[in-house]
């Protein structure tokens, strides 16, 4: 096994970990928090919450954005140095798929938990969204199997 791929494995486990701390702590509750805090300690002057939290975020949008930056320069380097009409003849298909999602679905004015409302052209949105994962994960399905299958007969 080469150091390329123990690393790209390493670099996988971390972003799943990574992902996982940034979900929890993007989920977190401050106010909810200072409180358990309160009741523990009687005060919550050892640690300000809210705006320890507001430095992880800026932290990890400036990585992200620096990851996005990163791969959109890549790309746009693949593209010049590799076969162009595959990838838009990918990104046509992809786009096809959005664009049928988007059709199936329907949208309906919904109020949420917070008391605001979601507009009918962002309901729709969630719909098609929704859509495109059910109609691309049934397309990785089928081509598995028909991959498995074109294999046996082999």
């Amino acid at each position: 096994m080469g150091l390329h791929k123990i690393l790209k494995i390493i670099v996988g486990v971390l972003g799943v970990v990574a992902l996982i701390i940034a979900g929890v702590v993007a989920s977190l509750d401050s106010e909810g928090l200072q409180e358990t805090l309160k009741a523990a300690n009687g005060d919550v002057t050892a640690i300000d919450v809210p705006s320890s939290i507001s430095y992880l975020m800026m932290i990890a949008y400036v990585v992200l954005a620096l990851i996005l930056v990163l791969v959109i320069i890549f790309v746009i380097k693949g593209l010049a140095s590799g076969n162009a009409k595959n990838t838009l003849i990918g990104v046509g298909a992809f786009l096809a798929v959005i664009a049928v999602s988007y059709l199936l679905a329907n949208g309906v004015e919904t109020p949420m938990k917070d008391g605001e409302v979601l507009s009918a052209n962002g309901s729709r949105w969630v719909g098609a969204g929704i859509n495109a994962f059910y109609i691309l994960a049934s397309i990785a399905i089928g081509l598995m199997l028909f991959s498995g299958a074109k294999k046996l007969v082999k």
